[in-house]
């Protein structure tokens, strides 16, 4: 307990004077605010509910543009959650999204239905349904029908929007929390943590959970520890915020996610859409009493200047290994423009006819692969395409990579 107080102090202890060495922290947040609305009008594949969910929760808006994307996720997103549904496929992470992207936008969620089986239910309803079904999956397989992020998604969403938490699907993420199960194949996840972290405050301020209330207790302060130890993530620093922990404008975790940012490390809408709340200190929790009065609606956004391509551009040379689940491997090479995207780097592989093929499918982050050489990584299976450069995981996904030089890429089928 004395080491959590220290480690509080430590991360909580800023100097009075403003951290501000690097230009105006206020216009970083403004062009980091201005980068997500301009995702909006680049992005492929469906409305993230995430990226709404951010600009709502922002200080400027552009209410133009958050009112268009808001009756996209209305429909499109809508639609395809009802084909998931309807095909009986797991969808609570989404599901919970949406309900607090449209929540974020005061929208009435009783009036949001689902029709299954001819049978049409309120939003709400199928997320307890999706949670009841994830909590009998952990009962018999000792895991969720997803994982534990989408899982604590989703008793977050019903907690911010009023709805008493069934006991016993708390009760999982208390005992998750306490075994240590938050990971991601062999490592653990700190972004799970953060959000198991949200849920459960939600639930211990909410007041509904008071048969395991001594267990709950333990559950938050395990996490509290473990996001002070690794507070790397802008849902890391969410999380503490929510939990509680003052997160000081100068703190070591603040001024680290201002620097990655002015370094363009949040390029992806996804990452900036969970770092933008973090740096303007608030978090998902904030959702519970938003009220969509007197908004600011000052944010414009400039037109960009034309990409120039030089025609003489420098390329590199790649190597391609690819490992089945058998652990056959097979290994190919492609000369890329520098800085291509991986997903570039692939697609030129692929157009060779050298035997590499590739199919890839949308994701909240972005396009992921699925099958490779004709053999697929599907999530049912709880399998994934893993990518590492000379022997380094890529952090970033095959549409954000960049080859910047020479290297080894290795795509491999993995097991979590």
């Amino acid at each position: 307990m004395i080491t959590l107080v220290i480690i509080s102090a430590l991360i909580g202890f800023a100097s009075t004077k403003p951290c501000d060495t690097e230009g105006s922290n206020t216009e970083l947040l403004l062009s980091l605010n201005k980068n997500l609305l301009r995702s909006l009008e680049s992005q492929e594949g469906l409305p993230n509910p995430s990226v709404h969910l951010a600009l709502r929760l922002s200080n400027n808006h552009n209410l133009a543009k958050e009112s268009e994307h808001l009756n996209r996720l209305k429909n499109e997103l809508h639609n395809d959650i009802q084909s998931s549904l309807s095909n009986s496929q797991p969808v609570t992470g989404v599901l919970a999204l949406y309900n607090l992207a449209l929540k974020s936008s005061c929208y009435d969620l009783n009036t949001v239905t689902f029709t299954v089986n001819e049978r049409s239910e309120a939003l709400l309803t199928h997320l307890k349904n999706q949670m009841e079904l994830e909590k009998e999956h952990i009962a018999f397989s000792h895991r969720p029908l997803t994982n534990y992020y989408q899982y604590s998604l989703g008793v977050l969403a019903l907690c911010v929007s009023g709805i008493r938490v069934n006991n016993h699907v708390t009760n999982k993420l208390i005992k998750a929390a306490e075994h240590k199960q938050f990971k991601h194949g062999e490592s653990e996840s700190v972004d799970t943590y953060a959000m198991a972290g949200m849920a459960l405050q939600c639930v211990k301020d909410s007041g509904s959970h008071m048969q395991n209330a001594a267990g709950l207790d333990t559950a938050l302060s395990k996490i509290k520890q473990k996001l002070l130890a690794s507070h790397s993530t802008g849902l890391a620093v969410q999380a503490l915020l929510a939990m509680g922990s003052e997160v000081a404008e100068c703190a070591a975790s603040m001024e680290a996610m201002r620097t990655a940012a002015r370094s363009n490390a949040y390029h992806n809408p996804m990452a900036i859409s969970q770092t933008l709340p973090a740096l303007q200190q608030t978090s998902y929790m904030a959702v519970k009493s938003k009220e969509c009065l007197t908004e600011d609606n000052t944010l414009v956004l400039e037109p960009l200047d034309p990409v120039v391509v030089s025609p003489n551009q420098v390329k590199v040379n790649v190597m391609v290994e690819v490992v089945t689940s058998s652990g056959a491997a097979a290994l190919y090479s492609v000369r890329v423009p520098k800085g291509s995207s991986l997903l570039e780097a692939l697609e030129l592989l692929k157009e060779e006819n050298v035997g590499f093929t590739f199919e890839k499918e949308s994701s909240l982050w972005g396009p992921f692969l699925s099958v490779v050489n004709g053999e697929q990584a599907r999530q049912s299976d709880r399998r994934y395409w893993h990518l590492s450069s000379d022997d380094t995981a890529l952090t970033e996904g095959v549409g954000d990579f960049k080859i910047e030089a020479a290297q080894r890429i290795t795509i491999r089928n993995t097991s979590y």
